[in-house]
């Protein structure tokens, strides 16, 4: 899919890496994917014989936390003003380094914020953006914390 392709996961440096893709995406007249990532329960099932390593078991989202993601996306799109711009909200369950790694496939840009709910404030990069940096197809904007 080629276009700008931008994760959010509601905080306020994914709120910013929104904007800088609207814009962007408005310049070069191109697509835009909104991706938000709704983590799922992951548990380690139990090995048969001692000392095997279990297999991750990965649940199922919640549905209402799957329409609460869209509904917040589409709120951040409105604040942005994006109406002029050819847009997709994809809101899928999984892990969102993942998840953004396999929607930048074959786009021209993906964009991410580089802060975002989870981990330690202290980190320049956070660990979703860090991940889609090492690893992505495709080249990366990271939109700075606001320094202001």
């Amino acid at each position: 899919m080629s276009g700008v392709v931008v994760g959010t996961d509601g905080s306020e440096g994914a709120r910013r890496a929104l904007r800088w893709a609207v814009d962007e995406a408005r310049l070069r007249n191109t697509w835009l994917t909104v991706l938000a990532v709704v983590g799922v329960p992951v548990t380690i099932a139990r090995a048969s014989a001692p000392f095997q390593a279990g297999a991750p078991l990965v649940g199922r989202p919640d549905p209402a936390d799957l329409r609460a993601a869209e509904d917040s996306v589409g709120k951040e799109l409105d604040e942005v003003g994006a109406d002029d711009i050819d847009t997709e909200v994809r809101v899928v369950a999984g892990v969102p380094a993942e998840e953004l790694l396999k929607a930048g496939e074959g786009a021209d840009l993906v964009v991410v914020g580089s802060r975002g709910v989870g981990g330690f404030s202290r980190l320049l990069l956070g660990s979703v953006s860090s991940q889609v940096v090492q690893h992505a197809t495709c080249p990366i904007v990271v939109i700075p914390k606001d320094r202001g």
